[in-house]
């Protein structure tokens, strides 16, 4: 019970004692009537005075019990809270996930099989728009605009085995110019898919990226050149801790294009700052 919360009782308790005092001092004032009526006035306001002490003293003694109680409950409840805090801190310091990426980054047209399923069953949940056009935009008019996927291996350094990786933001640089893709309304993130090569052995993160048909950002037909990449991702490890930061993608551009258009983008280096300390939560209900 917080300090404000003992008003009312306290109050109480004084209103009650100021009258029994009160009526006592009126049997004092008045002892020469009230012994004209009863010849044992004397024992009756002795026994007013005991009561109205024991009254007193128990009330107060109470009081002060049911407070140290709450306070001891309180103290009891932030220990368990601070112990809870620091058991999840022990748990997310040894299970997060850092990853990095690795190889080679492709940027190609989605495949219209998945195009055409997205449009059957809209869920933005899966495909991050360019900034300047909205949800809206693309369930009204599909016809005008362009589905790109970008996928890019990634290899765990430190941590744990990854079960989810969600996308916040992405940036990319082009002479000055940044193209910026961030998710749709009604969503704070996107779901990247995270598939492992059994070729390979190794794991990949696809992003799907919606933009305008007369968009520069990828064109098939030519060579699209970056400066680099950056993008705001969050790794949920297996054991649910998630891990917030940035990863900066520096590469070589291609110099040619895959037969089906295809942009290989050679990764030279990357780098990856932490935004968050590692935390433990709940896995994202699809």
């Amino acid at each position: 019970m917080k300090q404000n919360q003992l008003i009312v009782p306290i109050k109480t308790l004084l209103f009650v004692s100021l009258f029994l005092l009160f009526s006592v001092l009126l049997a004092l004032i008045f002892g020469d009537e009230l012994d004209q009526q009863f010849n044992v006035i004397g024992i009756r306001i002795a026994t007013l005075i005991v009561a109205f002490a024991a009254f007193i003293s128990s009330s107060m003694f109470s009081l002060l019990i049911f407070s140290h109680n709450r306070t001891v409950s309180r103290i009891n409840d932030d220990t368990n809270r601070r112990a809870e805090l620091f058991r999840e801190l022990q748990f997310a310091s040894g299970n997060y996930s850092i990853i990095d990426f690795m190889d080679r980054m492709l940027i190609y047209d989605e495949s219209t099989r998945y195009v055409d399923k997205f449009m059957s069953r809209p869920d933005f949940g899966f495909h991050m728009i360019e900034n300047h056009i909205t949800k809206k935009d693309v369930l009204l008019s599909p016809e005008k605009f362009q589905f790109t996927s970008i996928k890019i291996p990634f290899r765990v350094i430190e941590g744990k085995v990854v079960s989810a990786i969600f996308i916040e933001k992405l940036s990319f640089e082009r002479n000055g110019q940044n193209f910026v893709f961030t998710s749709s309304e009604g969503h704070s993130e996107v779901k990247a898919h995270v598939l492992y090569n059994e070729n390979t052995k190794r794991n990949n993160v696809i992003i799907n990226l919606i933009t305008t048909i007369d968009s520069e950002f990828f064109i098939s037909s030519k060579i699209n050149l970056f400066t680099k990449i950056k993008i705001f991702i969050n790794v949920n490890s297996l054991l649910g801790v998630r891990t917030k930061g940035v990863s900066e993608l520096y590469f070589t551009n291609p110099e040619q294009i895959e037969g089906n258009g295809t942009n290989t983008y050679k990764i030279n280096s990357s780098n990856f700052t932490l935004i968050e300390m590692p935390k433990v939560t709940t896995f994202h209900k699809e």
